[in-house]
């Protein structure tokens, strides 16, 4: 099979007819074998009974549907456990995502060889002051860290060899930071793509400006893990350790001026009491970092969610 389109949606009903039938047409007219995957993440609407409808049309149309709602990483991470194309495009279902991109998308990844694929809203139709400035500030800041040279990071129009789904877990709200997962799971070959951005045709946004604080949150979450997951001693103990030898040091002098030189007592002075600090809190990030080490050696899979339904699957 050659594709495999992994849309999440919630509260979608009236674009996904349209959606479907513009897919469907660009598939067909270049010849390339498909299956659309459709994750509903909870919707209070008809959504689900759409997505049926259309899943007895067309054995290609799959479904799954949580039995509440989870989030748009959850519904990725469904959807790319399920997919089995050679090339995995994930697109929104607001119709905001235009399908004619599909095409050049698949043939970067099966033809020029690049492991991921992701869009650029170059020109978008999003308010400037709730989503246009906040987004460029997020992705300037995911650059910076992550060191990938890419314009849009939360574009939800992506293209993936099938082997990076595969190697790669999303979870929790790191859907944004997909391409940071891909290049620390070992795929480098990551570029990008200028899509063409489409106005919102029915419904509403369902994010408010509350995802860009999360978003930040979710950056540094995933900086610190992506580095120090299997390995939580190196980040916490070498903070504690130099803590600890800060404050021993601290301590020993003012032992030493004491017996020597000072007629003041230690308390008296406020060194004593940064040092004192120091050791105390050294040795705190010093447990924390074992702890996690214990933590991360017996974790369980944190990606378990209610699924109410399955289609075509």
């Amino acid at each position: 099979m050659d594709l495999s389109i992994v849309i999440s949606l919630l509260n979608e009903e009236e674009s996904l007819p349209e959606l479907y039938d513009w897919i469907v047409k660009v598939c067909k007219s270049n010849n390339l074998t498909y299956e659309i995957i459709m994750i509903d993440d909870g919707s209070k609407d008809n959504s689900w009974e759409v997505i049926e409808n259309l899943s007895k049309k067309d054995k290609n149309v799959k479904g799954i549907k949580f039995i509440k709602n989870y989030g748009k990483s959850a519904a990725i991470y469904e959807g790319f456990a399920a997919a089995r194309g050679d090339v995995v495009i994930t697109m929104d279902a607001d119709l905001q995502d235009n399908p004619e991109e599909i095409p050049e998308l698949y043939k970067m990844i099966k033809e020029d060889g690049f492991d991921l694929v992701s869009g650029w809203k170059k020109k978008r139709y999003d308010p400037v002051l709730s989503k246009n400035m906040p987004s460029k500030l997020f992705n300037f800041t995911a650059r910076k860290v992550s060191g990938l040279k890419l314009h849009d990071f939360n574009c939800g129009l992506k293209a993936y060899k099938n082997e990076v789904v595969k190697s790669i877990e999303v979870y929790g709200e790191m859907h944004r930071y997909i391409p940071i997962l891909v290049k620390q799971a070992g795929f480098t070959k990551i570029t990008e793509k200028v899509v063409k951005h489409q106005e919102r045709k029915y419904g509403k946004s369902k994010f408010g400006i509350e995802r860009f604080i999360n978003g930040f949150l979710d950056l540094l979450s995933i900086t610190f893990i992506t580095r120090f997951a299997k390995r939580p001693m190196h980040f916490f103990g070498t903070i504690g350790s130099f803590s600890f030898f800060l404050g021993f040091v601290i301590l020993t002098y003012l032992s030493v001026a004491k017996i020597f030189w000072s007629e003041y007592s230690m308390t008296q002075r406020p060194l004593f009491f940064l040092g004192l600090l120091s050791i105390v809190f050294g040795t705190q990030l010093f447990m924390t970092g074992l702890l996690a080490d214990l933590v991360s050696r017996t974790s369980q899979d944190r990606n378990k969610y209610k699924i109410d339904k399955k289609l075509n699957l």
